[in-house]
């Protein structure tokens, strides 16, 4: 581990994995990695950093809704995000994907909700696809603020 001053330590995906090996994996993170695959998308194509991230915001704005429900709604878009509208109608079918493009548009329309949320959490990632980067507006005025 790298220490930086006033800095937090740099821990690899690699020592999560490793610790992974003798505590098993939380219930959460299996029902998130269940849901990405359901949705057609490996889960280790989406770096252990975001899945946590994506845990931690599912948890916070579905909290009424059934853990597993909540997971796969929002794999479902992370996949749309990340896969693109093409290959994720190859995956889903058209009406999922019609479905994810829906809520793609709302989420920009709308702001403030979990789906805008994970929509920017695969943009400042890295992970989402050029296709969908185009379409989304981002106000950096507005991302520097949360």
């Amino acid at each position: 581990m790298q220490m930086l001053p006033f800095a937090r330590p740099v821990i690899d995906v690699g020592m999560i994995r490793f610790f992974d090996m003798f505590l098993g994996r939380s219930t959460a993170m299996r029902a998130l990695d269940d849901a990405l695959r359901a949705a057609g998308l490996h889960p280790l194509l989406v770096p252990e950093p975001v899945k946590l991230t994506v845990i931690q915001l599912t948890k916070k704005h579905a909290a009424a809704q059934v853990q597993e429900t909540a997971f796969a709604d929002s794999a479902q878009l992370l996949a749309y995000c990340i896969l693109g509208h093409e290959q994720f109608a190859d995956n889903n079918g058209s009406e999922a994907a019609r479905r994810a493009d829906e809520r793609l548009e709302a989420a920009m329309d709308e702001g403030d909700r979990l789906d805008a949320k994970l929509i920017l959490l695969a943009f400042h990632a890295g992970l989402i696809t050029p296709e969908i980067a185009d379409r989304i507006e981002i106000d950096e005025t507005h991302t520097d603020q949360e």
